[in-house]
């Protein structure tokens, strides 16, 4: 839609007013609204932001060593604009116009630190290298009958669950809460967010759905609204939906598994897939799977971001903790699909659904470049238990771990910038450091009487 499209169609509409809205470092929405004609006004010229939303975290509590904004700063406005292909109306506020928006640096460039840019960069380098993107993110999620005040007065302890017991790909489950489930399907995909499939996973409570694919920016946008959207969808339900990685040591995880294939400029062909292959994977799907397996240590924080996410990471909770591959292989990182030549394409089952879908989206398709780039060479596909093959290495087992891999990296700094990689991992560690204050519930059940 153009500029000229969009005021016409405003004109018209009977809302005095549009939501605007940005991702932080850690993917969660930052937005507010503002009157039609501020709107209007700013759609060429652009906006500002306060930038704020770089220098605290995901509970607004102000980083110590941000060096890109602080109380040495002042905390001023930074300078934004509006993305007017992100436009769509909010289903379930009368229609309400949205807009998604990107940060720019003081000479209005794009900021390195802005999680949306820097997706739209890696993009823009396999543009140059003539391949087309293509990518789909699927979440699993735990959704409770509580709200808000409720969780906080049980201190989120003994939450209830919409429906109880494991009860994967239930028929009846989707009967039993159907309004909410229904709601979801429907409203979704009203609000552009297409919906392939949704059902109940295995766990009290808990769905699974997987969003259509589309170019690697319009997916990762797709995934960030799909999170914020199942949450409000909930509140409308007396329902509230968690993407924590793990909520409990004796239930699965969730996973925010990204799929991904190359395309030749044209859209015409999967690049991924060769019949005569006996993977019936080309060479260059090849590298792209070995740049990632390469590239997994160097920059696991954007795949598994919080404390939370390395409780997922463990033997047997189908999730991986391997540097591994395998054809149709849930047990591995990268699980290969590649039967037909309009289908083939690959499963990063490292990702978590509390990640950024910004990051996680550029950072798989990054390290699969790289690989790309650099020719890499692809190991051996894992056949069978991949918990069990330990021939290429293991995953990072916490945040502090993965975070000062990264760090050091100049794997990563090759492939996101030294701005940005020096601003993200500052977030990570103060989210161990955050961490370590904490005396959790294992402890006291541990150690307060018998030590």
């Amino acid at each position: 839609m153009t500029s000229n499209e969009l005021k016409n169609y405003l004109s018209s509409h009977p809302t005095s007013k549009v939501k605007i809205a940005f991702t932080d470092i850690d993917g969660v929405l930052r937005g507010k609204y503002i009157s039609t004609d501020k709107f209007l006004s700013i759609l060429e010229k652009g906006t500002t932001f306060c930038d704020v939303v770089f220098g605290w975290d995901s509970s607004d509590a102000l980083y110590s060593q941000s060096s890109v904004t602080g109380w040495q700063s002042g905390f001023p406005d930074m300078p934004a604009q509006l993305d007017l292909n992100t436009f769509r109306l909010i289903p379930w506020e009368n229609n309400l116009p949205f807009v998604l928006g990107d940060f720019l640096d003081a000479n209005g460039h794009a900021s390195p630190v802005c999680p949306r840019q820097l997706l739209k960069k890696i993009i823009a380098e396999a543009e140059e290298m003539r391949l087309k993107p293509i990518f789909a993110q699927e979440f699993e999620w735990f959704n409770f009958a509580e709200t808000p005040d409720s969780a906080q007065s049980k201190n989120y302890k003994n939450l209830q669950p919409i429906s109880p017991g494991m009860f994967g790909y239930s028929v009846l489950r989707t009967t039993l809460n159907n309004p909410f489930f229904r709601d979801l399907f429907d409203q979704l995909n009203a609000f552009k967010i297409p919906i392939e499939g949704l059902h109940t996973e295995t766990g009290p409570g808990t769905y699974e759905a997987a969003i259509a694919h589309a170019g690697a920016l319009e997916a990762a946008d797709r995934a960030v609204l799909f999170k914020t959207a199942v949450k409000e969808i909930a509140y409308q339900h007396q329902i509230m939906a968690t993407f924590m990685a793990k909520i409990d040591e004796n239930l699965p995880g969730c996973g925010g598994h990204v799929h991904q294939s190359l395309w030749d400029a044209d859209g015409k062909n999967n690049l991924f897939y060769d019949a005569k292959d006996p993977y019936h994977l080309s060479p260059t799907a090849k590298h792209y799977l070995a740049g990632i397996l390469h590239c997994l240590p160097h920059i696991l924080p954007m795949f598994a971001p919080t404390i939370n996410s390395y409780k997922r990471l463990v033997e047997g909770a189908w999730a991986p903790t391997t540097l591994t591959w395998g054809l149709d292989n849930r047990t591995v990182a990268l699980r290969v699909l590649s039967a037909g030549a309009s289908t083939a394409r690959i499963e990063t089952r490292v990702i978590g659904a509390d990640v950024n879908p910004y990051l996680a989206i550029a950072a798989s398709l990054g390290a699969g470049l790289y690989g790309i780039k650099h020719q890499l060479a692809l190991q051996e596909p894992t056949l069978g238990n991949g918990y069990l093959d330990y021939s290429h290495g293991s995953i990072p087992h916490t945040l502090i771990d993965a975070t000062r891999n990264m760090q050091e990296s100049i794997v990563a700094k090759e492939i996101f910038g030294e701005a940005f990689v020096k601003h993200f991992t500052m977030t990570r560690t103060w989210e161990w450091q955050q961490h370590l204050k904490s005396v959790t519930d294992w402890e006291y059940k541990r150690y307060f009487e018998i030590i």
